[in-house]
């Protein structure tokens, strides 16, 4: 009898430990930091840091960087938080450059590293490969990208490779020559996509991280592009099988297949209403983490977000349009849970938190709202 009850009691002691250490990892992985990238020419105090409450949905300030740097309009930002990197410099008379900034959790506070040249005017989307080991950056005026390797102190080393691009499309006051808006890995990181808004296309390189200079420079794979869409920035789906690119100057999601690099045409949708007439300005895309449901940004007139639901083979049905609540929405994310989708409003100055309905894929305002000034990224990592 006594080793019946011993046994026992060995059984609901592991049985509660069980249920303590997952109730432990559901509360600390509701804490998230929310990076936001902003343009200085007001008052803006540069990159800032908020602790993301993702139970409740508040925000609450942590830092910033006081004015220290000049128009970090894009963040990437490493798995574990400790660094980050910004695209700075945009939209000023010099060639741009890219920041690296290390972050203490505990402190609370970013401490800036050491910045490169960007070799290119008009620094506008970095992304790092996951290992850590190279950052990719964009250069819109400069029709460049340009490829840095990443020191063990998180520091930014000089320019390792640059693909200068070229082409022009038919709008002639917008595609006059290529203009790469962003650059994004696939979920191997074996390739990344570079969608060139100037020259109407998407261009698909392999990458390999264990070379000095990873990035294989022969003819990238295309996919197409409607002459004067304007590609802007690409979501992969979460099973690296679509590609979704959302297209600035149509108001236009095309989806691809993705294998291996190529990228076939699946379908297009219009983001905007029948009845909204151009010019168009969408703006940013993203995919809800568990591959359901796609979100795209609408600026300008409507000033919204599309949502869409995804089916088995990657197809688009759309569900419902939700007003960001401010004007000019360049950027959003969607929080790691899934459960929060917050949006950078950049005339406005506002960061808008809307509650994710994870069944339908709609969005509710939660009535959380801060003021920025002029947020044009957000990024978001565990705080714990």
């Amino acid at each position: 009898m006594v080793k019946l009850v011993k046994h026992l009691y060995i059984i609901m002691k592991n049985i509660l430990l069980f249920f303590c250490s997952v109730f432990y990892f559901f509360a600390t992985a509701q804490n998230y930091y929310l990076f936001v990238g902003t343009y200085t020419q007001t008052d803006s105090k540069g990159i800032y840091v908020y602790k993301f409450n993702g139970k409740k949905g508040k925000l609450t300030e942590i830092t910033n960087t006081e004015k220290t740097i000049i128009n970090p309009s894009f963040l990437t930002v490493t798995s574990d938080g400790k660094y980050v990197y910004a695209c700075t410099d945009t939209k000023t008379d010099t060639s741009g450059s890219v920041s690296a900034f290390s972050f203490d959790k505990i402190k609370g506070k970013l401490t800036f590293i050491n910045k490169e040249r960007s070799n290119g005017a008009n620094p506008v989307y970095i992304t790092l490969h996951n290992k850590n080991k190279f950052i990719i950056n964009s250069n819109y005026t400069g029709s460049n990208i340009t490829v840095y390797g990443i020191n063990t102190d998180g520091s930014i080393k000089p320019v390792s490779m640059e693909l200068q691009l070229s082409g022009k499309s038919v709008n002639i006051e917008r595609q006059e020559k290529a203009h790469p808006h962003s650059a994004v890995f696939s979920p191997d990181y074996n390739y990344f996509v570079v969608p060139d808004l100037g020259s109407d296309m998407l261009r698909c390189y392999p990458f390999n991280a264990d070379n000095e200079e990873p990035l294989n420079p022969n003819p990238p794979q295309l996919g197409y592009v409607v002459p004067g869409s304007g590609p802007r920035h690409i979501t992969f789906h979460p099973n690296g099988k679509f590609v979704y690119c959302i297209e600035e100057l149509s108001g236009t999601v095309q989806a691809y297949t993705f294998n291996k690099g190529k990228l076939d045409t699946l379908q297009r949708v219009l983001i905007h209403t029948p009845d909204t007439k151009g010019p168009y300005s969408a703006s940013d895309i993203h995919v809800s983490p568990d591959g359901k449901f796609l979100y795209a940004a609408n600026r300008g007139k409507e000033n919204n977000i599309a949502i869409f639901s995804i089916d088995d083979i990657g197809k688009l049905t759309h569900v419902a349009y939700q007003s960001t609540l401010g004007e000019i929405p360049r950027n959003f994310t969607i929080d790691p849970s899934g459960n929060y989708l917050l949006v950078a409003n950049q005339v406005s100055g506002t960061i808008v938190v809307f509650k994710r309905n994870q069944k339908n894929g709609k969005l509710k305002a939660t009535g959380t709202q801060i003021k920025v000034p002029m947020p044009s990224c957000l990024q978001m990592v565990g705080a714990d």
